[in-house]
């Protein structure tokens, strides 16, 4: 049996559940697996399963499937653990919903693993009555759960074109992200996000946040990949994996992207903009030993429990609001709308360059080096 696997997520590999549930796998057949979604190529990376999980394209988890189904594998599972059992399950409602409107023929089983170890685990035949389920629901203790049962009623349109979301397995006090963008956080353990006219215009049980608002910008509701709380739960040691550096200089910008700074490993040195973007990318280009020039303003949400940087990384902290203004004439002077530059020598000449735009626009600022 040819049996492909989508693995999503970072806790799925850090619990050490991915690995064993594919060894598992192996016993039934020849097995492939991928990622879907961008934040477990981390925990790949940490875990080092390079070679196990392929992690060399940015998929989203339904792209990953439709993937396998191209390669026409005769079963694909999707593992996932989810906070709960209902944010679990229902993320695989709209995975398996989104793949199987980018296929023609619904014709290769789905079966999801979700929270195996938990006591509230599940596996879940997506499109299929397959004996394997059976098997596995035994073998990982994990309890069957039919598609029927899962709830699946967690968008709402009326005549006036409001969209409603329920976000499930929220707790009070965690930070909302919608496609990588903070947009507010939890007051309360239940959370609906209401859009209108593709524009996130309310929220019940938490507080938005104006100026991820406006990062946000237009936004299909019920395709957006929704987060809350940590992206990454699990306290780590980064594998630091040594590249060879580039011959010349390059500097690349990243700008409110930071699942995006993957594609900029064989930067000499990256400029970060916002407090959540410096966080994230920082603590990704560690495992590639690439020191950022981060431009900050305190507005931190913690997206990341540990940031960790890359010695002679250099922070500037500028009043509140100027990260934004600051990055913008940044994209202008130094890539001139471009994503590199071969400009400069070393960071210490790109630090001078920043200070100059930072002056000129009148701002107070400091700056953090790391030792």
């Amino acid at each position: 049996m040819r049996i492909g696997v989508v693995v999503h997520g970072p806790n799925i590999i850090d619990s050490g559940y991915a690995l064993d549930l594919i060894e598992l796998l192996r016993t039934y057949g020849e097995v492939s697996a991928r990622l879907g979604g961008t934040m477990g190529r981390t925990a790949v990376i940490d875990a080092n399963l390079e070679e196990v999980i392929d992690i060399s394209r940015k998929l989203v988890p339904s792209d990953s499937l439709k993937l396998f189904y191209d390669e026409q594998v005769d079963v694909i599972f999707l593992l996932n653990y989810g906070k709960s059992d209902v944010t679990g399950q229902v993320f695989g409602y709209k995975v398996y919903n989104h793949f199987i409107n980018k296929i023609p023929k619904n014709d290769i089983p789905l079966i999801q693993i979700e929270r195996p170890g938990e006591r509230d685990g599940s596996v879940i035949a997506w499109n299929n009555d397959l004996e394997i389920v059976q098997e596995l629901s035994q073998k990982l203790n994990l309890d069957i759960v039919t598609p029927d049962e899962v709830y699946d009623n967690h968008i709402r349109q009326d005549d006036a074109g409001i969209n409603q979301r329920i976000v499930h397995g929220v707790s009070p006090g965690e930070n909302i992200m919608v496609n990588s963008v903070v947009i507010g956080k939890t007051n309360s353990d239940k959370l609906t996000l209401i859009a209108k006219d593709n524009h996130i215009v309310d929220i019940v049980g938490g507080e938005l946040k104006s100026h991820g608002l406006e990062k946000l910008g237009e936004v299909d509701l019920e395709s957006a990949i929704i987060k809350t709380g940590l992206l990454r739960h699990a306290k780590v040691t980064p594998r630091v994996i040594s590249n060879k550096k580039p011959d010349d200089f390059i500097v690349t910008f990243l700008d409110h992207a930071g699942e995006d700074v993957y594609k900029f490993r064989n930067s000499s040195l990256v400029i970060t903009v916002g407090d959540d973007t410096t966080l994230i990318s920082s603590d990704i280009l560690y495992r590639f030993d690439i020191p950022v020039i981060g431009i900050t303003d305190g507005d931190l949400d913690k997206v990341v429990e540990d940031g960790f940087k890359v010695k002679d990384s250099i922070i500037f902290e500028v009043e509140s609001g100027f990260d934004d203004v600051i990055g913008h004439n940044i994209k202008k002077e130094i890539f001139g709308g471009k994503r590199e530059s071969y400009d400069f020598t070393d960071i210490d000449d790109v630090k001078v360059k920043i200070e100059e735009i930072i002056k000129n626009i009148n701002c107070k600022y400091k700056i953090n080096y790391i030792n």
